[in-house]
């Protein structure tokens, strides 16, 4: 594929439009219902099964990842598209009528069945139209939508919630789904060739039966169950069966879910890998710097919100220019390197800041420094992965590719999560390790500021003082996996950028 001529770059632009609000539709989604979620369970009950409304989307859209990418190689784009966006919309009605906390659920896991299509498809059809020496300029934007939706997305399902009521957070996906899918069926051509193949259900089934059972080890693990519980351990080792029938089933079938061939593509492990470890960390950070905010330093849910948009801010500034370097270079590897060292050395700090105190402008600063880093991470790690393998795998390494990266953000959530417990119960009074009938530190998690201002003065500063501990143990955690990712972003593969043009970048 040569490099698009201006007119063709004109087609691209409107093309990439209708992809991004697309991604935006399922990317704000996994973060505009947790404002509502009080609202919710004051109208439709069934707060014991609170967090399967986000749980069961999640694992939904995580698991179907990678057949959407399989099912777009052999039946084209737009198709998937189609099916991906109606099934959403779908959902997301169903989601607005619901009328108790089940069938909530139920057509949450709807809504994630369409997410996992959205998630990967945007970036798929983009590697369609624009060649590998550009990619990274408009993967860019991609990366910018996901930091925007992450940050937004609260502070939207809270004013709609406010506004008008909770349906409407899933009724504004229907008018947003139609702009989308009207620009996408406008602007995208069908791809130069498609893959005819058997489709590997098999194959799928275990990988997305695997992927259940294994998020929901991760979900339940040391929050509803302990580590050590009969269901978590039946969880982990059904997981452990089903990966290891899925390996069976890949070597023997001749289309495959999961192409062996990629597993042994240097620029594709490594750069999951880092794809996975990256998203671990980061997500740790957005899930838990909000936390700290609220918890230890005494503002508000709107301002823990808010104060995250300097991480928003760095993403979209490093992902857009890393974009223009590749683009002019044509050299991939030095920006994760970079990007992956910045944000090792960010959480570090933040650590250190969350231990021993630090002002606003300081901590601020430290999160202008993580988006810095993050910025430059996953569009030249999405680049460098496509621009690697094989046109014919281009749908599946790139699915798969976003099949880790959720994976990694559900690993990092995870991990920080048991870490917290485990270090709230060894830092704790015993009196105030939360018990029945007891305010402590376990009521804190759960209800947030109202029952830490219940308590008397010492016991808010005990907690305080605990869970600054143990949010600052997670961000040292962060700088670990961080630098691990950038320790294997050295040795990804260089590979010259197909389509390279000498010039200026687009745009």
């Amino acid at each position: 594929m040569t490099t698009p001529t201006q007119a063709d770059r004109g087609e691209i632009n409107r093309a990439l439009i209708g992809l991004l609000l697309a991604l935006s539709l399922a990317s704000l989604d996994g973060n505009i219902v947790g404002p509502a979620l009080p609202r919710i369970v004051s109208d439709l009950g069934g707060l014991a099964h609170i967090s399967w409304v986000v749980t069961a989307f999640a694992v939904a859209a995580t698991a179907t990842t990678p057949l959407y990418g399989r099912l777009s190689d052999q039946f084209g784009r737009k198709p998937a598209f189609f099916v991906s966006i109606g099934i959403f919309v779908l959902g997301s009605m169903l989601c607005g009528l619901a009328q108790s906390m089940a069938q909530l659920i139920a057509f949450r896991t709807v809504q994630g069945l369409g997410a996992g299509g959205l998630l990967t498809l945007t970036q798929t059809a983009l590697a369609d139209i624009v060649p590998p020496a550009e990619r990274g300029y408009y993967q860019g934007f991609v990366t910018a939508v996901f930091a925007v939706c992450s940050v937004a997305g609260p502070l939207v399902g809270g004013v709609i919630t406010d506004a008008l009521s909770w349906p409407w957070i899933f009724y504004i996906n229907l008018p947003v789904g139609l702009v989308s899918l009207v620009m996408i069926s406008a602007s995208l051509r069908p791809q130069a060739a498609r893959v005819a193949r058997r489709i590997d259900f098999a194959g799928f089934g275990l990988l997305i039966s695997a992927t259940c059972t294994g998020m929901l080890a991760l979900s339940w693990g040391g929050v509803v169950y302990p580590w050590g519980s009969g269901v978590i351990l039946a969880l982990l080792a059904a997981t452990l069966a089903l990966l290891a029938g899925l390996v069976v089933v890949e070597r023997s079938v001749r289309s495959p879910a999961l192409p062996p061939r990629l597993f042994v593509t240097p620029v594709f492990t490594r750069g999951a890998a880092c794809m996975f470890l990256s998203l671990a960390a980061l997500a740790c950070a957005t899930v838990f710097i909000p936390l700290y905010l609220q918890l230890v330093v005494g503002v508000s849910a709107t301002a823990a919100g808010l104060r995250m948009a300097p991480i928003m801010g760095g993403i979209i500034v490093t992902s857009i220019a890393g974009g223009r370097f590749v683009a002019r270079t044509g050299r991939y590897r030095r920006l994760p390197v970079i990007g992956l060292s910045v944000a090792a050395v960010s959480y570090g700090l933040l650590a250190a800041a969350v231990a021993r105190g630090i002002g606003t402008a300081g901590f601020e600063g430290l999160l202008v420094l993580l988006g810095l880093g993050s910025g430059l991470v996953m569009p030249n790690i999405t680049t460098a992965v496509q621009n690697g393998v094989r046109p014919r795998d281009l749908g599946v390494a790139t699915a798969t590719l976003a099949f880790f990266r959720s994976l990694g953000a559900a690993f990092g959530v995870a991990l920080a999560g048991m870490l917290l417990a485990a270090s709230l119960q060894s830092r704790l009074p015993p009196d105030l390790a939360g018990g029945p009938g007891r305010a402590g530190g376990d009521a804190v998690l759960e209800h947030g500021l109202g029952a830490l201002r219940a308590l008397s003065p010492g016991a808010r500063a005990a907690i305080s003082g605990a869970y600054g501990h143990a949010l600052s143990s997670i961000f040292l955690t962060c700088c670990l996996i961080a630098t691990l990712a950038a320790g294997i972003a050295v040795f990804l593969p260089e590979l010259p950028l197909r389509g390279r043009a000498e010039g200026k970048a687009p745009g």
